[in-house]
């Protein structure tokens, strides 16, 4: 066995002449196990909001989305747009139709943004496991249905089961100034056939109607502001990505789901990284009690120390039997601190035992937890670099009083 790790080892676990020693070594061993548990909770309740999340963003973000490098509507009968079809790895594609738009429904207002798509846009998008109240239906007969975003029908206080239509308005391309305001805006209506809920960004604003309606108030005749790509399972949207650009051209711009929003999945991966920092700075300040039980043992043993080095023992054996020590600390504390992480973040995965307030208005109705073992490992790192570093710095400053001759003579004597 290691000579040093031995010592180390019977120093930890034996007992101090000093019970002071004994209880800031087992509050040191605490702090770094609540400091490690805590890391691994909190980044796992990160992954699991983040996950919800991307879920809630996928459902109504596309695979691959194509649009203009310049200018806003394009013509969607074209050769090679219908040949995206032919791209292995893409499944299918929906033709869109984006604008602003003022929502009206009694004697309330909304601006927000109409969407047409056609009747495909229910199996292109997971837009159908969002609906809280209705069905996905845009036509019923010759009358035009739309789904509605909750926050715009809480907005404009509309239910599915209301008899009166919403108004649609949008200004008239190119017209000019004119004495009657009402002959400057398209008007079309649509009745509510179900009410969606995603992530505010969304469901605050959108509409979604059918993609002819839309057309018809845009003066569109087969153009379109966007096309929305679905890949087959287990398809690289990076290849798909590339494929497309090369068929359409350089005019079309093509983009991937994390492309789309790229500042909400940044915004999301710095929020866990300062919560791993902040947390990673509590974890520093637990260590110093790392720092305080090394010193007093150093302080113990320096009879041991000059035994030891009046043995034959090198400054630098004795050095590591007290780096060791505070390493060990270290090892267990972060050690039973992420299998209680773990076990906290298993329970709350399989029982829910913390449930959010208010749930039944949420999608999720506990908090959500994903655990990534990437983030475990980085957790035990992190812990075993802090323990290092804080078991070394009493030894620095210890080690002329432990390792000088003189000290040794004293303790001999």
């Amino acid at each position: 066995m290691n000579f040093p790790l031995f010592v180390a080892r019977r120093y930890l676990f034996s007992k101090k002449s000093h019970n002071a020693i004994n209880w800031v070594t087992a509050i040191s061993a605490i702090g770094v196990s609540v400091g490690a548990m805590a890391l691994v909770v909190v980044l796992s309740v990160s992954n699991g909001f983040n996950g919800v999340v991307e879920s809630l963003f996928n459902s109504f973000d596309p695979d691959l989305k194509v649009v203009l490098v310049e200018g806003k509507s394009f013509s969607a009968n074209t050769p090679n747009i219908k040949g995206l079809k032919n791209i292995p790895g893409i499944a299918d594609y929906a033709e869109v139709v984006e604008e602003n738009a003022l929502f009206k429904y009694s004697d309330r207002q909304h601006v927000g943004i109409m969407k047409g798509v056609g009747l495909n846009y229910s199996g292109m998008s997971g837009i159908d496991t969002m609906l809280v109240e209705g069905v996905f239906k845009l036509k019923h007969g010759d009358i035009n249905l739309a789904l509605v975003g909750e926050g715009v029908a809480y907005k404009l206080g509309v239910g599915i089961n209301f008899s009166d239509p919403i108004f649609i308005y949008l200004p008239k391309r190119g017209q000019g100034y004119t004495l009657n305001p009402a002959e400057e805006f398209n008007k079309g209506y649509v009745y509510p056939s179900a009410i969606f809920s995603i992530p505010p960004e969304f469901d605050a604003k959108y509409i979604l109607v059918p993609i002819a309606l839309a057309r018809k108030l845009l003066d569109y005749t087969d153009q379109v502001t966007s096309l929305e790509i679905k890949l087959k399972k287990g398809a690289d949207p990076e290849n798909a990505q590339e494929e497309v650009g090369k068929l359409l051209g350089a005019n079309y711009k093509v983009l991937t789901r994390y492309q789309q929003n790229e500042v909400l999945y940044r915004i999301m991966k710095s929020e866990k990284v300062v919560a791993f920092f902040i947390l990673a700075f509590i974890l520093l300040v637990a260590s110093f009690n790392v720092i305080m039980s090394l010193s007093l043992l150093v302080i113990e043993k320096k009879h041991d120390a000059a035994i030891l080095s009046g043995l034959g023992a090198t400054p630098k054996t004795i050095e590591r039997i007290f780096l060791l020590e505070g390493w060990l600390i270290s090892t267990i504390g972060a050690t039973i601190g992420i299998l209680l992480g773990l076990g906290i973040c298993l329970a709350q995965q399989h029982f829910k035992l913390l449930r959010l307030s208010g749930s039944g208005s949420f999608v999720i109705d506990a908090y959500p937890v994903t655990i990534i073992w990437s983030d475990i490992a980085i957790v035990f790192i992190t812990v075993l670099i802090i323990g290092f570093a804080a078991a070394k710095i009493p030894i620095l400053f210890s080690r002329k009083k432990l390792l000088s001759d003189e000290s040794v003579q004293n303790e001999l004597h």
